[in-house]
């Protein structure tokens, strides 16, 4: 947990679990399962318990203390909506970012059907509201917004590795009651066609897209071509498009002329990239950075 954050598309991360289990390709080959595995049996250590799943309470409250407003990415090193998860203790953590209303908090899960069903649920909209009133917080004045459902500062996401898991995750993620809805492609393993695999629901249901290539041990290249579809597929629907990183792997093409090149591939279709390390490969996309973010829902 931090009130920093290298992840480029956020400005802190607060992790009230950690620890997961892998449901899909894009997990093969998880930093944060790889770094937590490293300390595990380390007597004392936060991650003793290497990557297992483990609610920390104590962490609950630490965005109420965070005075300036910030972007936060619930759960980096753990998915909100694991079925070793409470629904009580997921009730909490939505209180609190109810009552952190000046922030904008980042939801990200490969849980889509569990994410849809809880968040559908009448009963649990109840929870979350009598969790903030255990928390001290008064009752609410009629016009006050973060009491309302979907909760306004919230935004949620569904990992898209594929064509796959797009056309499994993105229905659900749209049905689900949210201020926005946002698209991680990332690692992108394949290519992703929205428009033509879910026709024109998705238009003005999803208001971000990020995409990011594969980093560290065993990571596998993603195509340009990949990354450039997304991006005009989100230009055609007005969709804000971030492009945070060609990964290990950059294209052949954005290698300086004298870098030293430790491994390079040729696909079929002539194109070729090269491994040159996650710094090094950077995150231009013909010629320019892609910053954009949507706006906060009123």
């Amino acid at each position: 947990m931090s009130d920093k954050s290298g992840i480029e598309w956020t400005d802190a991360t607060w992790n009230p679990v950690t620890g997961c289990t892998e449901v899909s390709p894009g997990c093969d080959h998880c930093y944060a399962k790889t770094f937590a595995e490293r300390w595990r049996g380390v007597p004392g250590h936060h991650f003793e318990q290497g990557f297992d799943v483990v609610l920390r309470p104590e962490r609950l409250d630490q965005p109420l203390r965070w005075r300036r407003t910030r972007r936060i990415f619930v759960n980096s090193m753990s998915d909100l909506f694991h079925d070793q998860i409470p629904d009580d203790f997921i009730a909490q953590v939505f209180a609190v970012m109810a009552r952190a209303s000046h922030h904008t908090f980042q939801l990200l899960t490969k849980r889509h059907g569990r994410m849809r069903s809880l968040l559908n649920d009448e009963d649990f909209q109840v929870r979350v509201g009598q969790m903030r009133f255990r928390m001290g917080e008064p009752e609410p004045a009629d016009d006050d917004p973060s009491w309302g459902w979907p909760l306004p500062n919230v935004w949620l996401g569904v990992s898209v590795e594929d064509q796959r898991w797009a056309n499994i995750r993105t229905p659900a993620l749209l049905d689900t009651p949210a201020a926005i809805r946002f698209l991680s492609c990332e690692p992108l393993l394949g290519p992703v066609d929205i428009i033509n695999g879910l026709g024109d629901s998705w238009l003005t249901g999803i208001g971000w897209i990020i995409v990011g290539g594969e980093s560290g041990h065993g990571a596998r290249p993603m195509h340009p071509e990949w990354v450039r579809s997304l991006r005009d597929q989100a230009d055609v629907a007005g969709v804000a498009f971030y492009f945070k990183q060609w990964g290990e792997w950059c294209p052949e093409d954005q290698a300086p002329e004298d870098a030293v090149v430790p491994a390079r591939f040729v696909r079929d279709d002539g194109t070729g990239g090269i491994r040159f390390g996650k710094k090094a490969a950077g995150r231009e996309l013909d010629g320019r950075t892609w910053d954009e973010y949507p706006e906060r829902a009123a």
